[in-house]
């Protein structure tokens, strides 16, 4: 950028003046789609197979004379509808908070300050500072610029990216199209260089809405789960199905009763129904992805929660990621000496005095990036009122870093002097390429380099040179630069890094490092941060001479990848993909894209990666931490375990309700359920997996476990048979229940209510026992759950009404139970969950032995 715009003379809007023009001209959004309504909603839930089998039940109660049966149906559809409700404007209120958290973000100038904002609260007149992979958020003109390069194809359809000129506060926007236009539209891409804009229109006012172009995202594919779960659900419906023409037919030809067989059947129906399956799966996942959010990591792909618990590798940036991205000048050095600011309580010596002044010659004037900021505070705590700040002297040109230079030029002009200062900073080769180093000078340099890296510092060169042409040559080359010396910069690991790492490798996930760094720098931080690195470390160098097949052989025990350029980490992933691990990759930059996009789990940096990368990822890390990370792993396995637990318990539950409505009606007994008694059972089973299920805590042994293998199904062999085992002891007990009291004479009625009753308890002790597949009832019964109690206590009191108030009696069909029924009914739903108890006693006891 020139000095004719200096960044840090603007002060832009302030705060209260743009939260007034927010107020006045809305959002910086085009229109979208709306949250649903509770109508929508309410529509939605009048369609499912639940609501018509209780509407059909109820008409056939109607048909049969049987009104107050049938007004009870038709009361439960209200509060049926009422708990759907509930649930689908929970997970609707978290999905709108979670796009308000997904709004891309911009980088604005407001009272004197850079700041950065979500896109959407960008106003007219915001002065916005953009960079290379960022997205444009509003249409507005450019007043400075350096080498910007715009992609714009989203409304031109143009393919190459155009260049922009710089414009003034007085120009109006034009139409896009063509180079050399200080015109930026809301939705393009920087795709080169840096500018500073003022803000003219947002929203539908820009360019993208005046076109009425549509953003909108692709229609996800189904995730593996709703795959499997919908494999699940057409089956159990199939088999419903089967069962109710069966049940419906065989009741009619044998007591010639078809509208009561129609009544058995549509019970089997609502029985065997599994319309809890999606419900759960769609607020688990919705909910989970609230939960990390919380952790500071934002879900914008939901197959990634499933994906989280089964990851083996996190392969993760060094600077911002393990360490603070906090950095301060330590070492200094210029020929043989060393000045180590941290050893040395006086001020620096005047041999040192030059290469800071280049240094900060080679920055920004009003520093955004943390290495260039330490530079400038080392120079105003140390060389103020001295010769060598040069605030009066004037930015002329600018060479950026560049993939085949990462180095970096500033052409100053002296208001005193008439030849034009030279100032770069950049990686040591790069800088040393530009002085034209000999070998031998190199080879010194690189023993510098090594000194400087093995303290775990960041390494860069500075240069000077003169130049007092009129026309400024094409390329940093062109200049005869004298090398300076070495800036030392030290970064300090972030403090919950160390314990992240620690219980990564109790979980059986490895985590790789990849640093720009040098390999010295790398393993100081790994041997700080716990990393188990084996003596062995990959440099960028090396893996370019590698061929695929020796990465291969070597990526398996290498944890340290430095000096690492950002398209290189593609290489990497795909290699440990071909070693079939389930990788997570973190990246900020352009060029991390594509590794983000291959990787399983792409984890994009929220304060400092760029749009691309945010929007090639799955996850984006809204504090750029290490440890963000770690407890996203650790809630993806939380939320698969819980999911598991919640299907594995719908599974189980359905199989004595499904058994005790046709078992009678093949042996000719009289119908054990009813309608009206299956919806008490869905009262209690839809908000017990949906909500007691999802906020179950972590099992103890959550991150000291293995992955999962990610092609291990929700309902392997192991659960389904659980469940089935679960399911049928609770059925043998109740059936048994039912058919002594019914054949010992007690009546109908008397054997229902005690059936029903045992059900009741049993189904509580299904809840109960599915919360943990590791510990007993006893050892979670401490465990907070507030859902629990809650539907635990309303199932016992709704039971008692239903069989001591005589109006629900008889609508239940039931007789008042005795203190001994009571106690029957108790002992018989504990029996049935009695055995998987024991057996969770037993595991333990086993791996304690093995321990």
């Amino acid at each position: 950028m020139t000095d004719a715009f200096d960044i840090s003379a603007v002060k832009g809007l302030k705060d209260k003046d743009a939260k007034a023009i927010l107020v006045k001209d809305g959002y910086n959004e085009l229109p979208s789609s709306k949250p649903r309504s509770i109508l929508n909603i309410a529509f939605d839930v009048v369609r499912e197979p639940m609501f018509l089998l209780l509407v059909a039940a109820g008409a056939i109660y109607l048909i049969l004379g049987d009104v107050r049966e049938a007004l009870m149906l038709l009361s439960f559809v209200f509060v049926v509808m009422g708990i759907t409700l509930y649930q689908e404007r929970k997970t609707e209120r978290v999905l709108e908070a979670l796009r308000d958290l997904s709004s891309p973000r911009a980088l604005v100038i407001r009272d004197g300050r850079q700041k950065r904002i979500p896109g959407r609260e960008v106003v007219n007149g915001d002065m916005l500072v953009l960079s290379e992979g960022d997205r444009v958020p509003a249409d507005s003109i450019l007043l400075d610029t350096m080498g910007l390069q715009v992609d714009e194809s989203l409304l031109t359809g143009e393919s190459m990216p155009v260049s922009k000129k710089t414009g003034t506060l007085d120009d109006c926007m034009l139409r896009p199209g063509g180079d050399s236009l200080p015109c930026l539209y809301s939705g393009t891409l920087i795709v080169k260089g840096q500018g500073i804009a003022v803000v003219k229109a947002i929203g539908i006012d820009t360019e993208i809405g005046k076109i009425g172009k549509e953003l909108k995202r692709i229609t996800p594919e189904p995730t593996t789960l709703q795959v499997e779960t919908g494999k699940i659900v057409k089956r159990l419906a199939l088999l419903g199905i089967t069962l109710c023409i069966i049940v419906i037919i065989v009741y009619g030809i044998t007591r010639d009763d078809w509208l009561q067989g129609f009544l058995a059947g549509l019970t089997l129906a609502m029985a065997t129904l599994p319309e809890e399956f999606s419900v759960v799966l769609t607020i688990f996942l919705a909910l989970g992805a609230w939960r990390i959010s919380r952790s500071n990591v934002l879900t914008r792909r939901i197959p990634a929660i499933e994906t989280l618990g089964a990851a083996t590798v996190l392969c993760v940036d060094k600077t911002g990621t393990i360490t603070q991205n906090l950095m301060s000048v330590k070492t200094l050095t210029v020929g043989r000496d060393v000045f180590d600011l941290d050893k040395e309580q006086k001020s620096i010596p005047e041999s040192f005095h030059e290469i800071v002044e280049f240094a900060i010659l080679a920055s920004q004037r009003d520093p955004f990036d943390p290495m260039e900021k330490a530079i400038k505070s080392l120079g105003e705590s140390h060389l103020n009122n001295t010769e060598h700040l040069h605030k009066d002297w004037k930015l002329v040109r600018e060479y950026p870093l560049s993939e085949e230079l990462l180095a970096l030029s500033h052409v100053w002009k002296s208001p005193h002097g008439s030849d034009y200062v030279i100032a770069a900073k950049g990686a040591p080769e790069a800088i040393a390429d530009l002085c034209h180093f000999s070998n031998d000078r190199i080879r010194e340099l690189e023993s510098s380099i090594e000194g400087l890296a093995d303290e775990g510092l960041r390494v860069i060169g500075v240069a000077k040179a003169h130049f007092s042409e009129p026309e400024f040559p094409g390329k940093q080359h062109d200049f005869t630069f004298e090398f300076l010396g070495l800036v030392g910069l030290s970064d300090p690991v972030k403090p919950l890094v160390h314990e992240a790492v620690k219980e990564c490798n109790s979980a059986g996930v490895r985590v790789i490092m990849i640093t720009g760094d040098y390999p010295g720098t790398a393993r100081r931080i790994a041997e700080e941060i716990g990393l188990p690195w084996q003596d062995k470390i990959i440099t960028g160098a090396e893996l370019d001479m590698m061929t695929d097949e020796e990465l291969l052989e070597r990526i398996s025990d290498v944890s340290i990848f430095a000096r690492v350029l950002p398209e290189q980490k593609l290489r990497i992933v795909e290699a440990l993909k071909h070693k079939d691990e389930v990788v997570a990759m973190t990246g900020d930059g352009v060029n991390d894209a594509p590794a983000l996009r291959s990787a399983h789990i792409g984890i994009a940096m929220g304060g400092r990666g760029t749009d691309v990368a945010r929007e090639a990822a799955d996850l984006v890390l809204l504090d750029d931490d290490f440890s963000s990370i770690v407890a996203a792993v650790r809630l993806g396995r939380r939320i698969f375990d819980n999911l598991k637990k919640a299907m594995a318990y719908i599974f189980a539950v359905h199989v004595p309700i499904a058994g005790l409505s046709l078992i009678p009606v093949i042996l000719g007994w009289p119908l054990v359920l009813m309608p009206v008694h299956i919806v008490f059972l869905e009262l209690i089973i839809d908000p017990a997996c949906s909500i007691i299920f999802e906020a179950e805590p972590e099992e103890e042994n959550v991150m000291s476990r293995p992955p999962r293998n990610q092609a291990d199904p929700l309902f392997g062999a192991r659960t389904v048979l659980l469940s089935l085992l679960q399911g049928t002891s609770v059925l043998i007990i109740v059936m048994a229940i039912f058919s002594i009291a019914y054949m010992r004479g007690q009546g109908v009625a008397d054997a229902r209510a005690l059936t029903f009753a045992s059900l009741i308890v049993a189904n509580l002790g299904l809840i109960l026992t599915n919360r943990s597949w590791s510990r007993t009832i006893i050892g979670t019964i401490g465990t907070k759950n507030n859902a629990l109690w809650w539907i635990i206590g309303g199932a016992v009191v709704f039971l008692a009404l239903t069989i001591y108030t005589p109006f629900l009696r008889g609508l239940f069909h039931f007789t008042t139970l005795h203190p001994v029924d009571i106690l029957i009914s108790i002992a018989a739903g504990g029996i049935g969950i009695l055995w998987f108890e024991i057996l969770k006693v037993l595991n333990r006891k086993r791996k304690g032995s093995k321990g």
